[in-house]
């Protein structure tokens, strides 16, 4: 009786809406849970800077991660760094696995690998539902190897740092869907989570994801293994297939012999993760039977004969290698089309793999157009997009652009310390992107920039002006620092240099400003673990659909492949990876400026505004619609989530 009619009839519901803040990433309905990258992050640099203790010392190290429940950063970390052995309480290894994990471990030194890395997540089990700890597993490979052997455990360091650039505007993005979820809801609409699938925001009831994320924890207790993979969604799958394909290698004998030589090679600009999609890319093609080449230097490598066969013990430990390991150049196959049909032929090429950016995306189509002249690029053809800038056409994401934002983001955030400690400062940062804004755009989000000015959205000196006016309302708070992005090529004339010359002059007395071009270190540095997994699974993918067009196409002896569809791009598109022609792509490509027609992230660009307190409006129509969990079949596992 303490709360009046009135009252109650005026708040008669409670609307709720829930974003998923969890490291383990164990929350069932959404791909990726904030702060789950950051993790992985934290894990990767850690297990980056053992490798080179254990590889100097000829060591074993066995590494502890968090997730009690969940095996999720365990089997990512796994997968990104090419681990030799993972625990997962999901996935029990079968008995008897003291046995093979141990023979796996002795054959990898017989290879001479001189270091073995094995993942356990904090509540690994057996198949009996018993604990296996990091400690047991150390004692095993001790007892039975005699290796020197180490555990690590990293314990509350997962949790802390910056967050990466992956999670600030994911958390940026699911706060907006919840905000707008808020405002759509109605007195009937049930409590609902904000979550991701693939790239897109989508609201799922709060009850049925509970009950799912239940069912798995009951599905464990009672040793129904695979059901409590499913039930962990398509990613989850995914990861651990892919793991599973690439960790171990079958023996000759018991490897398929199609007799098919497929080709891999890098084209255009180096893009941190290029490595982690050959490995992926060589290592499926073997266990799916063929002989894998790789082409040293792109197209003009390719044209002189650089091509040799490549083997699964070659690509080791490429995951965590920045840059492009096989070599890679811009230069188009157009001129050189007599000589890389000559050795196509001479070492009997039937598919080629090209990893690459824009460049990649021309050569396969001039390579399909001369197809009418030469029949030996009538072969299956596909290409996986990898390039900081993120400008291929078809696909929401490329290898090498979460890195790139993660280097961006970081020089920011340093920037920033050094701006806000002599105060009243506005730095102009240059970024790279050629004319496509997305690091420049996404970067601002992620840095908490003031401005960004791209190529995409048009702009004049008015909006600059506005732009100054607004800093110097800024300086008058409490924060007296400024940050603006700038996309190299976002317009001729008003340069990087302009800029700075015109805040320098507008903001007299009240600002100074500092300039910075970042330059090629976007394109360096150890990929992230975005771009590790990103890179790995959508090769193994690409590689699997050669299989499966190289048996279309096999005719009397031959490959005989010249339809449009046998040269395709595998891309992220929303919720899925979609393999489309190049040729159907020609309609979204503004070729001129090297960019996609239409990008999903220009979406973004008011959000950006609104956290830099700027008045302007918000583009609902993209917002997510209520949906229900979906139990997805194990086929389904195949067609998509990153």
């Amino acid at each position: 009786g303490k709360i009046d009619e009135e009252a109650v009839k005026k708040y008669a519901y409670l609307n709720i809406v829930g974003m998923v803040g969890s490291i383990d990433n164990d929350f069932c309905g959404t791909d990726m849970t904030i702060g789950t990258d950051s993790a992985l992050h934290r894990i990767i640099e850690v297990v980056d800077a053992i490798m080179t203790t254990a590889q100097s010392h000829q060591r074993t190290f066995v590494l502890e991660v968090m997730g009690r429940h969940c095996g999720y950063l365990a089997l990512v970390s796994a997968l990104a760094c090419g681990a030799d052995w993972v625990f997962i309480p999901e996935y029990p290894p079968e008995e008897g696995w003291e046995d093979s994990m141990c023979v796996k471990l002795s054959e990898n030194r017989a290879r001479k690998k001189r270091l073995n890395i094995i993942i356990v997540a904090e509540g690994a089990i057996d198949c009996h539902n018993k604990p296996i700890t990091s400690e047991k597993v150390k004692d095993l490979v001790v007892q039975r190897l005699g290796f020197d052997t180490r555990v690590t455990i990293l314990g509350h360091v997962q949790r802390g740092g910056t967050p990466s650039a992956f999670d600030r505007i994911l958390a940026s993005r699911m706060g907006v869907e919840a905000v707008l979820a808020l405002l759509e809801a109605t007195p009937a609409t049930p409590a609902c989570v904000v979550s991701l699938s693939g790239n897109q925001a989508v609201r799922l009831p709060l009850m049925e994801c509970v009950q799912m994320t239940q069912e798995v924890q009951k599905a464990m207790d009672e040793g129904r293994f695979v059901e409590a993979v499913r039930l962990r969604g398509r990613s989850f799958e995914n990861n651990l297939n892919t793991y599973k394909l690439l960790s171990h290698k079958k023996p000759d004998a018991e490897l398929p012999k199609t007799n098919f030589n497929v080709a891999v090679l890098n084209v255009g600009a180096p893009a941190a993760g290029m490595n982690a999609a050959v490995r992926a890319a060589v290592r499926v093609g073997i266990t799916e039977g063929h002989k894998m080449f790789a082409v040293i230097d792109g197209f003009e490598g390719f044209a002189r004969g650089k091509i040799k066969e490549i083997s699964w013990g070659d690509v080791g430990g490429w995951t965590g290698q920045g840059g492009s390991i096989l070599g890679t150049k811009r230069t188009l196959p157009a001129k050189y089309l007599e000589k890389i049909a000559d050795q196509m032929r001479t070492n009997n090429i039937n598919a080629l793999m090209v990893i690459g950016g824009f460049e990649a995306y021309l050569g396969l189509l001039e390579l399909s157009a001369a197809r009418e002249k030469y029949d030996e690029f009538c072969v299956p053809m596909v290409m996986v997009p990898a390039t900081v800038s993120n400008n291929v056409p078809g696909s929401d994401f490329s290898i090498g652009a979460d890195t790139a934002l993660n280097t961006i983001t970081d020089t920011c955030d340093r920037i920033k310390q050094s701006a806000s400690g002599t105060k009243r400062r506005v730095f102009i940062i240059e970024t790279m992107g050629g004319y496509c804004g997305y690091l420049a755009n996404m970067g601002a989000l992620a840095a908490g920039a003031d401005a960004a000015y791209i190529f995409e959205e048009q702009f004049d000196i008015r909006e600059l002006q506005a732009n100054v006016e607004h800093l110097t309302e800024k300086m008058k708070t409490s924060i007296q620092r400024g940050l603006v992005l700038r996309n190299e090529n976002c317009n001729e004339n008003y340069t990087t240099d302009f800029i700075y010359q015109l805040y320098s002059e507008e903001g007299k007395g009240v600002f100074d400003c500092r300039k910075n071009v970042l330059g090629h270190m976007q394109q360096g540095g150890a990929p992230s673990p975005f771009d590790r997994n990103f890179g790995t699974k959508i090769s193994a993918k690409a590689m699997q659909w050669i299989s499966k067009k190289l048996k279309e196409t096999y005719r009397k002896g031959k490959v005989f492949a010249n339809t449009d569809d046998s040269v395709c791009l595998l891309g992220m598109r929303r919720r899925n990876l979609v393999f489309q022609p190049v040729a159907e792509l020609k309609n979204e490509t503004d070729f001129v400026h090297r960019i996609p027609k239409e990008q999903w992230w220009l979406k973004l660009r008011p959000l950006m505004k609104i956290l830099a307190k700027y008045k302007t409006s918000y583009d609902v129509s993209d917002s997510g619609q209520l949906e229900h969990v979906a139990m997805h079949s194990p086929k389904e596992a195949e067609t998509g989530a990153i």
